[in-house]
């Protein structure tokens, strides 16, 4: 029995919106503006290039989206590119670790936000945290249309909330943003660090590929979904960025540890402080669901290859989901929440999420060559400087992280390599 496809192009453009605003943009911003010298200029153009890198990644995967017919996006893209056993690894890191771990870290998150509106115990908290992914698993698992519905909603109430805040920011702001002398000397270096969080913080738009086997006319959906959600997270971070700085002005901004909820404190008072924590648990809780949406078709996917455990590649006779994928993965999400290691995995492994995703991109320019005659309704503009561009983005992060923190990606390399045995005794076990 196959997916039924029922998502359409506005479901995916709000799946890739849902999938990457979390609590990044509530937080980061300060941090970008400390690494860029406190230049005001220099941080928004920092904003802007990360998100035309976005956009060239997700031009690249709009190409390789109008070829694919299968669940599983990117986890397929490196498969027809590069063979299944690098595909494998990034389903087997997905499943184990980056996909559970986002969706656990997420709702614990929310859990702990939960608290400013009542104390709770971190019993309590681990219990909500838990209630919480119950119940995305269960609106997933009897619909894939009802669950981009309450995806939709959450999403437009997230993007709402960050306009509206914006509206306010601007209408009750002192203007103090106009200044943009730097506060230090902005180095290089510092601009590439800010880069890489403004990198991380547009991270996630790659997931909704992973539905394109539930997508009607993914061949025309999926490229303009993607490049259309990605060029709105664009405007949505700049003018979120724009609302802070003329709320806080660059030097409070840049001091800032929690940037969303001082530039509400500034114009509202600390009274603020309830409506920003419920505008983050909402955010957290779209991003989470969209994960739990797209993150189960690669073990489909994978089962279906025969390269993963056999049952989750059954499709529920009555929903048409993939509904034993979905409850594995709330379900190991859950044990992550409860015990508290995601924090560990997530630190060791996430970085190497962007080695797929370079890998994603540089199978434009493999299928170009492996397959010249396919047919492509979209290609991909300024081929190959497009995907190429992204390919070094996603090189500089991990060749960055590498530098950084030698014995921990070290640690994160070798978690992801524990895959090979596991990948050549699905293999053999197939065979």
């Amino acid at each position: 029995m196959a997916l039924k496809r029922t998502l359409g192009t506005t479901d995916l453009t709000l799946l890739v919106i849902g999938n990457v605003i979390g609590s990044g943009i509530f937080l980061v911003p300060s941090e970008v503006l400390r690494m860029s010298g406190g230049n005001v200029t220099t941080a928004s153009l920092v904003w802007l290039v990360g998100g035309v890198l976005s956009l060239l990644g997700a031009l690249s995967y709009g190409e390789l989206g109008s070829m694919e017919n299968s669940s599983g996006g990117l986890y397929g893209y490196i498969r027809d590119g590069f063979g299944r056993f690098p595909a494998f690894l990034y389903g087997w890191t997905l499943f184990f670790v980056i996909g559970s771990g986002t969706i656990a870290t997420l709702a614990v998150a929310a859990a702990n936000y939960m608290g400013q509106f009542a104390e709770l115990t971190p019993i309590m908290k681990k219990v909500i945290a838990v209630s919480l992914l119950v119940i995305m698993a269960t609106i997933n698992v009897r619909g894939t249309r009802g669950s981009a519905s309450v995806q939709n909603v959450a999403t437009a109430i997230k993007v709402g909330a960050i306009l509206l805040m914006a509206v306010l920011l601007f209408a009750l702001g002192n203007g103090s943003a106009a200044p943009v002398t730097p506060a230090t000397t902005t180095s290089l270096s510092g601009v590439g660090l800010a880069m890489i969080s403004v990198l991380w913080a547009y991270e996630g738009w790659q997931y909704v590929t992973f539905a394109d086997g539930e997508t009607v006319n993914p061949q025309r959906s999926l490229p303009r979904a993607i490049a259309l959600g990605t060029s709105i997270l664009v405007a949505i971070y700049l003018v979120a960025n724009l609302a802070y700085l003329y709320a806080l002005g660059p030097d409070r901004m840049a001091g800032s540890e929690r940037v969303a909820g001082e530039a509400m404190a500034a114009v509202l008072g600390d009274r603020a402080g309830q409506a920003i924590a419920l505008a983050i648990i909402i955010s957290m809780y779209s991003a989470a669901h969209a994960t739990v949406i797209t993150a189960p078709r690669v073990f489909y996917s994978m089962a279906q290859d025969g390269i993963f455990f056999k049952q989750l590649a059954e499709v529920h006779p009555r929903f048409g989901t993939p509904a034993i994928a979905i409850i594995a993965t709330c379900t190991w999400a859950a044990v992550l929440a409860m015990t508290g290691t995601f924090n560990q995995l997530l630190t060791y492994v996430v970085f190497v999420g962007w080695i797929f995703y370079a890998l994603g991109a540089a199978a434009v320019i493999a299928l170009r060559i492996k397959r010249p005659n396919a047919a492509r309704p979209f290609k991909v503009p300024g081929y190959p400087v497009t995907p190429a561009l992204f390919v070094l983005a996603a090189a500089a992060i991990v060749l960055n992280t590498m530098i950084d923190k030698p014995g921990q990606s070290a640690i994160g390399l070798g978690m992801v390599l524990l895959g090979a045995p596991a990948y050549y005794l699905w293999r053999r076990r197939t065979s």
